[in-house]
């Protein structure tokens, strides 16, 4: 049975959402995504979306940096996306993405003047990487994208070209994964991720001034931490010889969920292996996506 998309205005089968390889978002990356998860709970038989609402209220405002105007809000989205998942009837965790693009073909480079449109689609989705529980990272040779550049909070296409150079070089090189300094030299994200790192029990995280995206899991880690494992949490700016030195580091994200990294560069993290604080962090939020803990359950939306 054939996939469906929602593609101008409407839910269509998957093979008649097509752009023209004249469109302004394909040849300028004038355009800007999201990326959310719906998890499967057997024991309810429903799909769970997590933090809907937190994730497109950031895609519209990805959105808006590229001068984008929409009648949506995360609401509409939301309800969008739970009509989309509820046609496929999907029994399977999913990964669920939006996309805003200019939509106008033709050549000139401008934000303005141009059709905005608004797709989205979902892919069945387990794992992101093959191996998250005992990754080994480098530190990429190429800077993360500056605010001032493409604004690194919003989730905008183009720059993800970025992300794909870092990526490629790390794998090629026998790595997992890569961490990517700033233009200061402070650690900021991995390929696609936020970083974590443990030292003397204290949970710290490059701030969003160090050209970080304001990750949802990053903030569900963070909410986490302070009041379900009593964590002191800091947001500072981090050196790179401090992933040499810390106890534990782990990588965040929607499709990463919580990612462990065991060695940086050849080096060790901590012990080698998947430390205390990550172990706790990554059971409490597996259940909390799922729906297993009642506390939380405001940020799951049920596909019904």
């Amino acid at each position: 049975m054939e996939q469906h998309a929602f593609f101008e205005g409407k839910i269509v089968p998957f093979s008649q959402a097509k752009i023209s390889i004249a469109t302004h978002g394909l040849n300028y990356g004038t355009a800007a995504f999201g990326g959310l998860r719906a998890y499967w709970n057997a024991e309810e038989e429903k799909l769970l979306l997590f933090r809907p609402f937190d994730h497109y209220r950031r895609f519209l405002n990805s959105a808006k940096i590229l001068c984008m105007e929409f009648d949506h809000t995360p609401e509409s989205l939301t309800q969008i996306t739970i009509e989309l998942l509820k046609t496929d009837a999907w029994r399977q965790d999913v990964y669920i993405r939006p996309l805003a693009y200019k939509a106008d073909p033709g050549i000139g480079v401008r934000l303005h003047d141009l059709r905005d449109e608004i797709a989205i689609f979902a892919v069945p989705f387990g794992a992101y990487g093959k191996n998250e529980d005992n990754a080994h990272v480098t530190i990429s040779s190429w800077r993360r994208v500056d605010d001032n550049i493409i604004p690194a909070r919003g989730k905008i296409s183009g720059a993800y070209a970025n992300s794909a150079l870092i990526k490629t070089d790390a794998i090629r090189a026998g790595f997992d994964e890569a961490l990517v300094l700033d233009q200061n030299g402070h650690l900021s994200e991995g390929t696609a991720m936020n970083v974590f790192l443990v030292r003397d029990g204290v949970l710290i995280t490059p701030p969003v001034w160090d050209n970080i995206l304001e990750g949802i899991t990053r903030r569900s880690v963070i909410e986490l931490a302070r009041n379900e494992l009593g964590l002191e949490v800091v947001e500072r700016s981090i050196d790179r010889t401090e992933a040499f030195l810390c106890d534990e580091l782990f990588l965040t994200g929607t499709a990463a969920q919580i990612t462990v990294v065991t060695r940086v560069d050849h080096r060790p993290v901590g012990d080698g292996k998947m430390g205390a604080i990550t172990a706790r962090l990554r059971a409490l939020f597996n259940d909390v996506v799922r729906g297993k803990n009642p506390k939380y359950r405001h940020w799951n939306v049920a596909v019904e």
